[in-house]
């Protein structure tokens, strides 16, 4: 075989290097996340943003050539996640999949919604539905694929077709696995969220942001994801780039918090910076309230928390045990019952989730609901639910900082 013949087979037309090749390699995925992160999830799942027309048909034909996801199933998918959260009906929860399952199954988890027409229809409305969309991505999606193998062999030769293929795993293993499965298993949190969302890493890097995952459940539209000052989101660093270029426009942020002095009742501005801060609210109660009595209810019982309350169960008292399995649920609610001061502030904050979480189309209601929260936390003579109180009542929002 000519000698010609056997180079292009080694290195295709451009005859890269190692070095070039995962320069390549490195350049291709991340190019993909961001068409994940920036356009699928930012922009057309959750309208934080918008990106000028070419660039985003650019995201568009990119997932398209290397994931050949379609992008109304991508975002009816991420939308019905989001409304069904850790229930039987999410497409991906570990609580009900199983961990394993998700990280390692993800895929046919995510070909298996794709298959519920109903739910496309239902949660993937204002999607693109133009010409193109029409006419080729979405009746020929496995074209995109197959169209970058072709691409990747002549230019790389067969190193190109082992690069094809890892590209081919990249979103189903980081997105479907990692950011689906892990970032609903492992990590920390800022936010006490009605779901198990955790933050895999505070330096949102190597999936474009996605590893800030319980940021982002805290506040679905928002476009950036990093809201602590030591987090960064490389999606959000992308964006602002490309909106000093009149390339996006940022539509919604998460709304910044403040905290006004010498409030006596809560008002309207209260329940406004509530409702889009509940989840702050919950986490401030169970940092300034609920853990400084557990501290105090093992230093009165002469022993360390961790054997006073195992951290399973001492987790579980932040939102009475959803999560935890049935026995030890009962275990912890016996617990509780056996430490009235204890119960006091665990009632408190069911009740105080219900103000919040109730949706009502009497603004009113909700209001009066919450100034009587107040009223009863501050009776019950508790110092840290009085201090709680007074604090909760000043919340009020600032307009969100870039």
């Amino acid at each position: 075989m000519p000698a010609s013949i056997l180079d292009f087979l080694a290195g295709g037309l451009l005859q890269f290097g190692w070095g070039e090749m995962l320069l390549y390699l490195l350049v291709a995925t991340q190019l993909t996340i961001f068409s994940v992160t920036l356009y699928l999830h930012r922009s057309q799942a959750h309208r934080g943003v918008d990106f000028h027309p070419v660039l985003a048909h650019f995201f568009r034909f990119w997932t398209w050539l290397t994931t050949s996801m379609i992008t109304r199933e991508w975002v009816a998918i991420h939308r019905k996640h989001h409304a069904k959260c850790e229930t039987e009906d999410d497409p991906h929860s570990p609580m009900y999949k199983g961990i394993k399952t998700v990280f390692w199954r993800g895929v046919e988890l995510y070909r298996e919604a794709r298959g519920m027409r109903a739910d496309i229809e239902q949660y993937g409305k204002g999607a693109p539905n133009d010409w193109i969309e029409r006419h080729l991505y979405t009746p020929h999606a496995t074209m995109g694929p197959t169209v970058l193998l072709f691409i990747s062999f002549a230019l790389f030769g067969f190193m190109g077709v082992a690069v094809w293929a890892i590209q081919m795993a990249w979103i189903p293993f980081w997105a479907a696995g990692v950011v689906n499965g892990l970032g609903h298993w492992w990590g920390y949190r800022n936010f006490e969220t009605t779901d198990t969302a955790t933050n895999l890493t505070p330096w949102g890097v190597w999936i474009g942001g996605e590893e800030l995952h319980n940021n982002h459940h805290a506040f679905p539209s928002s476009a950036k994801f990093a809201l602590r000052k030591w987090e960064v989101d490389i999606g959000w660093g992308v964006i602002k780039g490309l909106e000093k270029l009149r390339l996006a426009k940022v539509l919604r942020v998460a709304p910044a918090l403040d905290v006004r002095p010498n409030i006596n009742v809560p008002d309207a501005d209260t329940m406004r910076a509530l409702l889009a801060h509940r989840f702050q609210a919950m986490t401030d109660y169970q940092r300034n309230v609920l853990k400084p009595a557990l501290r105090e209810e093992a230093r009165i019982a002469g022993a360390k928390l961790r054997a006073l309350l195992p951290r399973k169960l001492r987790k579980g008292i932040a939102d009475d045990g959803r999560w935890l399995k049935p026995d030890a649920r009962r275990q912890l609610q016996q617990w509780v019952e056996a430490r009235p001061r204890i119960r006091t502030l665990v009632e408190h904050r069911a009740r105080l989730a219900a103000v919040l979480e109730t949706r009502t189309a009497n603004a009113g209601e909700s209001l009066r609901n919450l100034q009587e929260w107040c009223r009863e936390a501050e009776a019950t003579g508790i110092r840290a639910l009085q201090d709680y109180s007074a604090r909760l009542k000043g919340y009020t929002l600032q307009p969100a900082r870039a």
